[in-house]
């Protein structure tokens, strides 16, 4: 039986190629890591220099997946990612108390300046707009974001991102820039 990294048998010991290549590009956007060994498909290490020189491998090991497991981020976790990946801060955890369960609800955020940030997570409605739409760095925002959770491309997941930043920035880019956004994910969600 032939595999390929996105069609493995189950219970492989093998990681998913695009699994590997994300981690490595995760380890090379952050400023804590100076130096990222290529990785490709097929790999079960990955090699790493950090900010003071000690060299690190970091060994993938494949679980059995989990045919119930959710496919997709909670808000809880894309909020401690985001934080966490973020250059101002070391590091970004939720909440864990002594003993009992774990709080989905509070995350605890470490900033380069020694700050230490309690953050509580309430979920609300904000209403989109007065027509009951929403606005167009929303729908931006919304097509990148589709498109870096499915099985993108490099040149594809540059985009989403490019997307991704043109509507965080909204407010500050000017008209043709913000059409040429809007063109683009209309292109992206009619795929």
């Amino acid at each position: 039986m032939e595999t390929s990294a996105d069609a493995r048998p189950a219970g492989s010991t093998v990681p998913d190629g695009q699994d590997v290549l994300r981690v490595a590009d995760a380890l090379r956007a952050s400023p804590h890591i100076t130096l990222v060994a290529p990785a490709s498909p097929g790999d079960e290490t990955i090699r790493f220099r950090d900010a003071d020189g000690t060299g690190y491998e970091l060994s993938f090991t494949t679980i059995e997946p989990d045919p119930d497991c959710e496919g997709t981020a909670y808000a809880w976790d894309a909020v401690v990612a985001a934080i966490g990946n973020h250059p101002h801060f070391i590091r970004a955890a939720l909440e864990q108390p002594s003993f009992g369960p774990l709080s989905l609800n509070t995350v605890t955020a470490l900033s380069r300046t020694g700050n230490e940030y309690t953050l509580t997570l309430t979920a609300g409605y904000w209403p989109v707009d007065d027509q009951g739409h929403s606005t167009p760095a929303a729908d931006v925002a919304y097509a990148a974001d589709r498109l870096l959770n499915s099985d993108s491309s490099d040149s594809e997941r540059a985009t989403a991102e490019l997307l991704n930043y043109v509507a965080a920035t909204w407010d500050k880019q000017d008209l043709p820039l913000r059409e040429l956004a809007q063109a683009a994910a209309r292109a992206l969600s009619a795929q």
